[in-house]
Order: C-alpha cells, then sequence, then structure tokens
C-alpha cells in the first residue's frame, strides 16, 4: 500500500485524510508506548504509509544491547547521569532509525510524558534530533511553547481527556504566542496505560465521552475564533473504519490507537508481550492505582495479581527511599521511591522492562480496553492501516471482521 492506495482506499470507504502542518496524512496516529513498546522501528513503519508514528521516550536504552552493557548494572551515586546520557543517545537513535524507515513520509512524533524527571532533556532531544512533532501527556504541559520555542517547525501535540483541559491550556498557550498544533482526546475509561483522570472512580464520568468533549472543544474554538485552526485526535477504544467515521463526524480529524499497533509484526516489543496482549479478553483487564497516583488499565498476570494481593500491606509499609530503585528517577513524582502510601509500590520502568520481553510473571502489561481489530492475530501495520482507512480485511483471515 502506497500513499496513492491509502488516499483511494480511504475515499472509496468514506474516510476523510487530513491535513496536518502542510501534509495530507492517513487520519490515524500511533500512540506512543513505553518502555521500549513503539520506538523507531514501530513509528518508521506506520510512517511510512502515510500516517502518523510516536516514539515513546521512555527508557529507550533497553533496545540497545550496548547501552544496557554500559548501565543496565551501575548503582550509586553517578549512575543516573550515565543511564540518563544512555537513553538520550537511545532517543537520538531511535528517531534516526524511524525516519530512514519513513523515508520522507508521514510524520514521526516523540512521546514524552510530563511527569517524568527527564521530561525537559526528552523535549529537547527530540526537538534536536529531528522530531516531526512532540506529543506530551501524563500532566498539563503549559511549559512545552517556551521549550520549543527554537523549534517553530516542529508540531505540538499536548494529550487531554476534558474541554476544560482543552480550554485551559489552550488559553494558556495563547499568551506565550503559540497554539496546539492538534490536540489529543484521550478518553480513559477505553485507552490503555496510566489513564487521564485524577481517580478510578472518575474514569465512568459522562465528560470524558468522545460525543461531549469533542463538540464542547470545538465550540470554545468557534467562541474563541479559532476554528478550523486545532485539529482533534480521538484516543481510545478505535477498532474499525466505522469507529473512524463516527468519530470524524463528530469533529475529530483523526483517530489514535494504542494496543492495536502494539501487538502489529513491526512492534518494537518482544512476540511474547504481543501475545500477552492479544490473547486478553475483557474479563482479564485491571484498572488500579499506579506508582504515578494515577489510574492504570492493563492485564491480569500474575505479577499484577501477586501485586494487588500484596498492595495494602505495601501501602502500609511506604516510607521514603534514600535513592531510585533503579538508581535513576525515571518519574519527578513516585509512590514507590517517595513513600506515598496512596500511589502505587513498585518500580513502573522495571516492571514495564520484563513486560517487554513478555515475562508475566515479573511484568505489567499495559492495554486498552476496547477489542482489537484482528482478534488475538499478530498482523503488519499495512494489514491494520488498510482496515482502518479502506475496510480492507486482510488476506488469509478466518473470519470477517465485526462491524
Amino acid at each position: 500500500m502506497d500513499k496513492s492506495c491509502a488516499t483511494e482506499l480511504a475515499r472509496a470507504a468514506g474516510v476523510n485524510l487530513w491535513k496536518f502542518r502542510g501534509r495530507e496524512l492517513l487520519p490515524v496516529v500511533q500512540g506512543g508506548m513505553g518502555v521500549g513498546v513503539s520506538a523507531g522501528g514501530l513509528a518508521g513503519t506506520v510512517a511510512s504509509f502515510g500516517a502518523v508514528g510516536t516514539i515513546s521516550s521512555v527508557d529507550l536504552r533497553r533496545l540497545h544491547p550496548d547501552l544496557m552493557e554500559r548501565t543496565g548494572t551501575l548503582e550509586g551515586p553517578d549512575a543516573k547521569a550515565q543511564i540518563d546520557a544512555a537513553n538520550k543517545e537511545a532517543l537520538d537513535r531511535e528517531i534516526r532509525r524511524a525516519r530512514e524507515l519513513a523515508q520522507g513520509r508521514g510524520l514521526i512524533a516523540v512521546n514524552v510524558m510530563k511527569a517524568l524527571d527527564q521530561y525537559e532533556t526528552y523535549v529537547r532531544q527530540a526537538l534536536e534530533s529531528g522530531a516531526d512533532a512532540l506529543a506530551v501527556g501524563a500532566g498539563l504541559p503549559l511549559d512545552l511553547p517556551d521549550l520549543a520555542r527554537d523549534f517553530p517547525h516542529v508540531a505540538l501535540v499536548p494529550i487531554l481527556s476534558d474541554a476544560r483541559g482543552i480550554q485551559l491550556l489552550v488559553r494558556k498557550w495563547e499568551k506565550k504566542g503559540r497554539l496546539p498544533d492538534a490536540i489529543v482526546v484521550e478518553h480513559p475509561r477505553l485507552a490503555g496505560g496510566h489513564l487521564g483522570a485524577a481517580k478510578i472512580g472518575d474514569l465512568q464520568d459522562p465528560r470524558f465521552e468522545f460525543d461531549v468533549v469533542l463538540p464542547e472543544a470545538l465550540a470554545f474554538f468557534r467562541q474563541a475564533g479559532l476554528e478550523g485552526r486545532i485539529p482533534l485526535i480521538a484516543a481510545g477504544g478505535i477498532s474499525s473504519p466505522e469507529d473512524v467515521r463516527r468519530l470524524q463526524g463528530l469533529g475529530a480529524s483523526a483517530v489514535q490507537l494504542g494496543t492495536a499497533f502494539a501487538v502489529t509484526c513491526e512492534s518494537d516489543a518482544s512476540l511474547a508481550f504481543k501475545q500477552v496482549l492479544a490473547g486478553a479478553k475483557p474479563e482479564d483487564l485491571v484498572e488500579f492505582t499506579s506508582v504515578a497516583g494515577l489510574p492504570a488499565r492493563a492485564v491480569r498476570t500474575p505479577w499484577l495479581d501477586k501485586y494487588l494481593r500484596l498492595q495494602e500491606r505495601m501501602q502500609k509499609a511506604a516510607h521514603v527511599k534514600t535513592h531510585c530503585t533503579m538508581w535513576f528517577d525515571c518519574l519527578a513524582h513516585c509512590g514507590l521511591r517517595d513513600g506515598n502510601a496512596a500511589w502505587g509500590q513498585f518500580c513502573i520502568d522495571k516492571v514495564l522492562g520484563h513486560a517487554l520481553a513478555g515475562d508475566v510473571k515479573k511484568g505489567l502489561f499495559f492495554r486498552g480496553a476496547g477489542r482489537l481489530p484482528f482478534g488475538t492475530q499478530i498482523r503488519p501495520v499495512r494489514d491494520l492501516l488498510e482496515w482502518l482507512v479502506g475496510s480492507v480485511v486482510p488476506a488469509n483471515q478466518p473470519e470477517a471482521l465485526p462491524a
């Protein structure tokens, strides 16, 4: 599938392309997934088909044996600086790898969590290494226009979940002389990973529903004289061309998917990781409070079952640690390190690293709540994009895909 073919498929299926930063793109964004799930290989492949591929910036050294050999066993006060430097180098490598695969097609974005200790470092590295766009969530990135001031050609894309947050951020950014180039509207009830709600009880709040957020955001844009200037990208629970058309009908320009791309052949995670995500049923998913204090959604695995059994005991024993258990600060605020008893009591980087390798006994596997387009099958990015924009059922598909 080349760009012209994709364009024809989308138009025939009633799916609109979108114009973003002067380019006509497929209305599909691959979400950022760490640790190491969406790196240069996946992002570059997605972009090569004329869509937006996203690299997650978190602890990318895990994908580079030489960097892990250099830093994997470090301890002591000097470890943090060396590990942070290795992760900067890994991010630069992955952006270059993605751009080589994309060959000038689509766009390459980098996802950076505002909650990271090295948030500003990763933002600057992504800018300097040639990312086309920055996507930032896990907190309000009110400082992003300042950090990217010298890179006006790089698109800035905050990730938010309700219309109130959108209005607040846009007003704050306007005072800095910059508007978001697009906004990802992530539905906490449907997305995977860390979710954009204050607590688990808020996940069902109707203010997060797409048919509430999208019209309210568009109404605000009209009132503020910004109509047509800030595209909205709906994220969470999308698995079919019908979903894409429905959300475009509500005012979204594009859609974002995470888990569906995590289980493609080109995902940077292990085959075992993909099999765990693809094989999970709705009843296998668990919502809990993560180490960052945010609600999270993941697959119930032996590790997660054990953690949830011990969670109350661990929270009662929570205390401030003199250093991070991994000898570097992946999060600016961490329940385990900071002794916050109301937050999760585990090392997020360590368990996501085990998940990357497919280890269900030690790993945490984030997953979206929706069904996957191809069920338990692991298929190429090409198949996923052709299905989403063109309703094309891939060859050797045993059953017709659900409408």
